[in-house]
C-alpha cells in the first residue's frame, strides 16, 4: 500500500494506492496544518492502513529529496519525514513533474480541446497550470516514453508585450522588484492586474464589488464578476491574453508538438473565457515561427486530482507512455 498526495498552497490532496486507481481521497486545507507530517498522520490514523512507502508532489524546487513550499511556511525533508512516518522512504516531487505523470492516466473526458489539431506522437509535450501559484513543466520523448522534467518556469522574467504591459510591469516593478510570470498567472495574480487597472483609473470600482472583493477569495470575485464589470472584464482579459503568451513561450522552450496541457484550478472555472479567441491568439503569436504554434494542440486539464494520481504512478513504477 502506497501513500500519495499533491501538496498545493491552498489543498493538500491524499489518497492510497494499490494499483493505479486512488482509494481513500481526501482533501485538507494546507494552510490550516503547521506541517506536512501532521497531515500524513491524521489521514493514516483515519483510514488504519498500513503503508509502506509514500510520494508526494509539491508545489516548490526539489533538491537532494528536500523541498521548501514556495506558498507554505513548510520545509519538507523526505528522509526526515519517511522517519517521522515510519515509512521504508519518502519520495518528493514538483508538483507539476507530479502533473505531468498523471496525464497519461487521464481519459479524453478530463480534458476540454482549445486546438484540435493531430498531435505530433514523437514530439515533446509541455504543461502550463496557475492556481495558487504558476507551475511549468515539460514531458520529454524518449523511445516511446516521455519523461516529465520538473521546472520552476512560473518565477522567470515576465516580458511585457505592449504599452499596457509595460505599465503594468512598472507597477509591479515598484510593489516587488522581480516580476515574474507567478505575479501575473496565479489567483494572487489576477488580483494584481485587477488592482493595477483600479489604482491607473481605468475604470471606477463600485462599492459592491470592494465589499465582495475583501470579503472572501478575491481572485474568485473578480473573475465571476468579468461580464458585470469593466475592471473585472479587463483584468481578467489581461490575464487570459497573458496566460496565452507564456503557453506559447512553454511550447517553444520544449519543442512541444506533442501538445500542451493547461492544468491548475483557474483554467476550468474561465475555460469560456479561454475558448474566446485571445488565449490562442496570443499563444500563436510568436512571429516567425507563429506557423509552428498554431499546428500544436491545447487541452486543459478539467480533472483536479492528475497531480494526485501521477504521484501514485512515480511510487508504483508505472512509465508515463
Amino acid at each position: 500500500m502506497i501513500l500519495a498526495g499533491d501538496i498545493g498552497g491552498t489543498n493538500t490532496r491524499l489518497a492510497l494506492f494499490e494499483g493505479p486507481e486512488p482509494l481513500n481521497i481526501q482533501v485538507f486545507h494546507s494552510g490550516s496544518y503547521p506541517t506536512l507530517a501532521a497531515i500524513a498522520r491524521e489521514y493514516l490514523a483515519a483510514h488504519g492502513q498500513h503503508v509502506k512507502a509514500a510520494c508526494f508532489g509539491i508545489a516548490g524546487p526539489v533538491r537532494n529529496g528536500a523541498v521548501e513550499a514556495t506558498n507554505l511556511p513548510w520545509k519538507i525533508d523526505g528522509a526526515q519525514l519517511a522517519a517521522d512516518l515510519g515509512l521504508a522512504e519518502v519520495r518528493l516531487l514538483n508538483d507539476l513533474e507530479a502533473n505531468a505523470h498523471g496525464i497519461a492516466a487521464l481519459p479524453d473526458s478530463d480534458f476540454a480541446v482549445l486546438r484540435d489539431t493531430p498531435a505530433d506522437r514523437r514530439g515533446n509535450r509541455a504543461l502550463i497550470s496557475a492556481g495558487t501559484g504558476l507551475g511549468e513543466a515539460g514531458l520529454i520523448s524518449v523511445d516511446g516514453f516521455y519523461l516529465p522534467l520538473a521546472s520552476e518556469g512560473g518565477h522567470a522574467d515576465f516580458a511585457p508585450r505592449n504599452a499596457t504591459e509595460i505599465a503594468l510591469f512598472e507597477y509591479l516593478a515598484r510593489r516587488f522588484g522581480h516580476v515574474s510570470y507567478e505575479r501575473i498567472l496565479s489567483g494572487p495574480g489576477l488580483v494584481n492586474v485587477y488592482n493595477f487597472f483600479r489604482d491607473a483609473g481605468a475604470a471606477q470600482e463600485p462599492s459592491w464589488l470592494a465589499q465582495e472583493i475583501a470579503a472572501g477569495d478575491p481572485a474568485a470575485a473578480i473573475a465571476r464578476n468579468a461580464d458585470r464589470n469593466e475592471l473585472c472584464r479587463m483584468a481578467l482579459n489581461l490575464f487570459v491574453s497573458v496566460y496565452g503568451a507564456e503557453a506559447g513561450n512553454i511550447a517553444l522552450r520544449t519543442l512541444a508538438t506533442g501538445g500542451v496541457y493547461i492544468g491548475g484550478g483557474i483554467a476550468p472555472k474561465i475555460l469560456p473565457k479561454l475558448r474566446e479567441p485571445e488565449f490562442l491568439r496570443a499563444f500563436d503569436d510568436k512571429g516567425r515561427v507563429a506557423r509552428l504554434l498554431e499546428s500544436i494542440p491545447v487541452r486543459v486539464i478539467l480533472n483536479d486530482k492528475a497531480a494526485l494520481i501521477g504521484a501514485g504512478r512515480v511510487a508504483l513504477g508505472i512509465k508515463q507512455n
